[in-house]
């Protein structure tokens, strides 16, 4: 038999699923070699270019630098409405919710089943007093009268003057009582104590109302209304009482003018803000609790100003990634002097002229070799 009839006999008797597999065993190895020597020899990166990103040139521009906060609507002046005295249950109510009052005005009245009778008894007391006071005093007098004649005694005459001085006392006694039940009575009277708007009323018929217990009502004094706001730390020490404030309201296209009446104190160790109090003139936009942003206008300056998605941050601060003369990336701190409409406020890190990559930034690391997007 000859070699080539014996390859033939060998090839028919191995099992076709062996030689498959051989089959592409062969043509793997085959794709292996012919990928290695094209990458291999490939170095223009044209197989794995760099990443293509775009950048802006930083250059500074002339802004108004302005302070932003954020804060609600609030009465200027608000005072909580108790019930004084005792207390007792709410009889009556004379005032809701957004009511204009004035000073003095009935708001609610408690229950004044026990203390008026206490009253009109007092006053029957009192009349009963001045009667006998009357009666004594005139019995003195005649005595005293005929005290010359030697009718009466100078023991009853001195009797009759201490019972005229005891019956005068009595008078003052019950005029005491009857004054202090007055005065509970009136208490019983819950009254605004100054003009101003009713802003809550947590007050019902029927309810036990107390010195102790939440307020009724709570007042806000008339025309006055301001806007409290939380200013963050960094920008609270270049405002000042008397710097005009612009005030927007939700839901409000009107912007509302005011000024600084007060800066607070203090400044929260959790929330590391400070508090803010804008004057603001009288509105029947501005309802107390509505939600408010500010804006105080502070000066102005060139700085440069980029993108939102130009700056970044992590543990150490706000960052850039600035394209060097070689294309690659190097990371640039920077500080965030505020925010707009129209981006980023840099207020140092940045000379100027540098080429600042706007997209793929978070994707990148800082030596990186870098397409820039024309």
């Amino acid at each position: 038999m000859s070699r080539l009839s014996a390859l033939k006999f060998s090839l028919t008797t191995v099992p076709r699923s062996i030689l498959w597999t051989l089959a592409a065993l062969l043509l793997l190895a085959v794709l292996g070699l012919i990928r290695t020597f094209v990458f291999s020899g490939r170095e223009d990166g044209a197989i794995n270019p760099p990443p293509l990103v775009s950048v802006t040139v930083v250059e500074a521009v002339e802004l108004a630098d302005v302070v932003t906060f954020s804060g609600a609507i609030a009465a200027r002046d608000e005072a909580a409405i108790s019930a004084e005295g005792e207390g007792g249950r709410v009889s009556a109510l004379n005032a809701e919710v957004g009511d204009r009052v004035k000073a003095g005005q009935v708001l609610a009245r408690l229950d004044t089943s026990l203390v008026a009778p206490q009253v009109a008894s007092l006053e029957a007391s009192l009349q009963e007093s001045k009667a006998n006071a009357a009666v004594a005093e005139a019995d003195y007098r005649r005595a005293q009268a005929v005290a010359s004649t030697g009718a009466l005694s100078a023991q009853e005459i001195e009797r009759r003057g201490a019972a005229a001085i005891a019956a005068g006392a009595k008078v003052k006694v019950v005029s005491a009582q009857l004054a202090e039940a007055q005065a509970r009575l009136r208490r019983t009277d819950v009254r605004a104590p100054f003009d101003g708007i009713v802003l809550t009323r947590s007050a019902e018929v029927g309810q036990l109302a107390g010195p102790g217990g939440a307020p009724l009502f709570r007042l806000g004094r008339a025309g006055g209304i301001e806007m409290r706001g939380n200013v963050a730390e960094r920008d609270l020490p270049r405002l000042a009482s008397g710097q005009p404030a612009r005030v927007r309201v939700t839901g409000v296209e009107q912007a509302f003018e005011g000024k600084v009446r007060l800066i607070g104190a203090v400044i929260d160790p959790q929330t590391r803000l400070g508090s803010v109090r804008i004057d603001l003139p009288a509105n029947r936009d501005l309802r107390p609790g509505a939600f408010a942003r500010g804006e105080i206008s502070v000066g102005s300056g060139r700085r440069p100003l980029l993108p939102q998605t130009a700056v970044m941050s992590d543990t150490t601060g706000n960052y850039v990634f600035v394209v060097d003369a070689s294309s690659k990336v190097e990371r640039r701190d920077v500080r965030v002097e505020g925010s707009r409409a129209e981006g980023v406020v840099i207020g140092s890190g940045l000379q100027g002229g540098e080429k600042v990559v706007t997209t793929a930034g978070p994707y990148l690391r800082a030596g990186e070799a870098v397409r820039i997007a024309q």
